[in-house]
């Protein structure tokens, strides 16, 4: 593993990763050869496979890190900047460093936590070593269960007294920490836990919600993040789960049956306590999410849930594009197959609509079915793929897709969020409105595509008429979305850089570097961030542009 210098420059290793580019596809056997060692995506593959792969600047920034010893270029990146923005001040430095162990709900803020990068900092600066051995809170972050034992044997009322740098509750602290995440801590967290269960504190404990526009010196009252939630919820740490539980932390605190459903683990253990489903959006989240055995978990500790009545969790299996075994499990339980929508549509008509014939066919055998007429045939034979039976209804309707429905057309954006590419690009080769806004953002077919990373369906849709200027419901357009997605990477294969140079191509203005912050850029007035490799392409297609 590289060292860093004493000072380390983040502009330097800026340099250093598109080197390391430039080199890779020159066919540098030494770039070669840092490129199959360090990243992940090579990982496994000859030099002679490793030397076709088509690389972009974030892959070779992840190089970059992992020679450091870091997870990530976002880690690597953030472990510099509090670093030099925080050389000179002990009392600074361990402030940042918890809002690098603490979710922004938690730290105040938007960001995610960075575990890694924290953890790095811990073991590279003696003075924020220093900084916790005189603060127990931050110590409950960590893990330093020596320091914990000595100020609850000198203080035992301090179990349940909050303060810190983040003003939390020392249970609170323990358990919401991203350090949890980190082998090395978990054990000396899950000891400090049990230190501090058995001083007394309040296993339910909590502090109110500090996403903005709350903060840490104003949280919310009205929405309160326990001790629980951070074990079950944030940190899905079954042990530290069991653990409040048997200590009387109450199940039903709002949060946490809700957000364990990504360790189903978690999830069993509070239901058999006693955590209560209906009333929680648990049933809604787990049809968001592919897991037939946690649905069928929770729909059985749901009898008589005000849920299972009207069919509300029926099309939300539909419009989540659910299978035919989802369907199965929530009729089971109770849900009416009879249901309709307030418009008046059934669920048989709304599965068509989605191109979901298995689950229609499971709708058909529970004694629900519609008579289809050309206008939801066409629809379905869209969003099923069948080119041919939608080419032949348009043939004898040249009518559509025009005189569709206003819910049929967001069928577009709704599919464009949900993956769907070849039918999104059927029904826009078969003229459908292409600015149409849908899905769970109010965004078009354009935002979604561009949101996964997507740039041969970008593409497709800009040569279509979609636009730049598109607008989604968080009042933003599409260079927003690509502003968002570049820098959060919601999806692990997405190419931004495709979808920036499709958006170029079809009338984005390029960008100009922001006078007041280097980290932004300048794209048509707006101030924006992109990730350094979506930066860098635009600020590198805007010189050509101006030459």
């Amino acid at each position: 593993m590289k060292s860093l210098p004493n000072r380390p420059d983040i502009a330097h290793l800026k340099r250093q990763a598109k080197e390391l580019l430039a080199d890779f596809r020159n066919g540098a056997p030494d770039a070669i050869a840092r490129i199959a060692e360090a990243l992940p995506a090579a990982a496994g593959r000859n030099r002679r496979t490793v030397a076709r792969l088509d690389l972009r600047l974030h892959d070779t920034q992840s190089c970059i890190a992992r020679e450091y010893g870091f997870l990530s270029w976002a880690d690597l990146k953030t472990y510099v900047d509090v670093r030099r923005a925080q050389d000179t001040d002990p009392d600074a430095l361990a402030t940042a460093f918890c809002r690098l162990v603490y979710a922004g709900d938690i730290a105040g803020g938007m960001d995610r936590p960075q575990p890694n990068a924290a953890a790095r900092l811990l073991a590279d600066r003696a003075e924020l070593k220093e900084a916790v051995e005189k603060n127990p809170w931050i110590a409950c972050a960590i893990g330093s269960v020596a320091l914990v034992r000595r100020k609850t044997e000198a203080d035992p009322s301090w179990v349940n007294r909050p303060g810190g740098p983040l003003n939390l509750p020392p249970l609170v602290a323990a358990t919401q920490s991203s350090l949890l995440r980190v082998t090395d801590y978990r054990d000396r967290l899950h000891q400090t836990v049990d230190l501090l269960l058995a001083a007394g504190a309040d296993p339910n404990q909590a502090v109110g919600n500090r996403w903005p526009p709350a903060s840490v010196e104003t949280p919310s009252r009205d929405h309160m993040l326990s001790a629980l939630y951070g074990a079950a919820g944030v940190n899905h740490d079954p042990d530290l789960t069991r653990r409040l539980l048997a200590a009387g932390a109450d199940p039903n605190d709002k949060e946490s049956l809700y957000h364990s459903l990504d360790a189903p683990a978690c999830t069993r253990l509070l239901l058999e306590v006693g955590a209560v489903v209906t009333g929680t959006g648990a049933l809604y989240r787990a049809l968001d999410r592919d897991d037939l055995e946690t649905l069928k978990l929770l729909l059985s500790h749901a009898a008589g849930a005000a849920e299972l009545k009207g069919g509300k969790l029926l099309f939300r299996a539909i419009r989540r594009r659910r299978s035919a075994a989802h369907i199965e499990a929530l009729l089971a339980a109770g849900v009416d197959p009879e249901a309709r929508t307030q418009d008046g549509i059934s669920a048989y008509t709304l599965s068509m609509r989605y191109g979901l014939q298995d689950v229609a066919e499971v709708l058909q055998r529970a004694g629900v079915t519609d008579g289809l007429g050309d206008e939801e045939l066409f629809v379905a034979a869209c969003a099923s793929g069948d080119e041919d039976a939608a080419r032949r209804i348009q043939a004898r309707r040249p009518d559509l897709p025009k005189m569709l429905g206003e819910a049929q057309l967001k069928l577009l954006p709704e599919l464009a969020e949900a993956g769907c590419d070849g039918p999104v690009a059927l029904m826009v080769d078969l003229g459908w409105p292409v600015n149409v806004r849908g899905g769970d953002w109010n965004a078009s077919a354009l935002n979604h595509a561009v949101f996964r990373g997507n740039g041969p369906l970008a593409r497709h849709l800009l040569a279509h008429g979609a636009s730049w200027t598109e607008e989604h419901g968080y009042d933003d357009n599409v260079c927003g979305t690509l502003s968002w997605a570049s820098m959060n990477r919601p999806v692990e294969d997405g190419d931004w850089v495709a979808c920036a140079e499709a958006l170029l191509d079809y009338g984005m203005p390029g960008a100009l570097r922001d006078p007041e912050n280097p980290d932004r850029v300048v794209v048509a007035g707006a101030h924006k961030r992109f990730s350094e490799d979506v930066t860098t392409f635009l600020l590198e297609h805007q010189a050509v542009a101006s030459t």
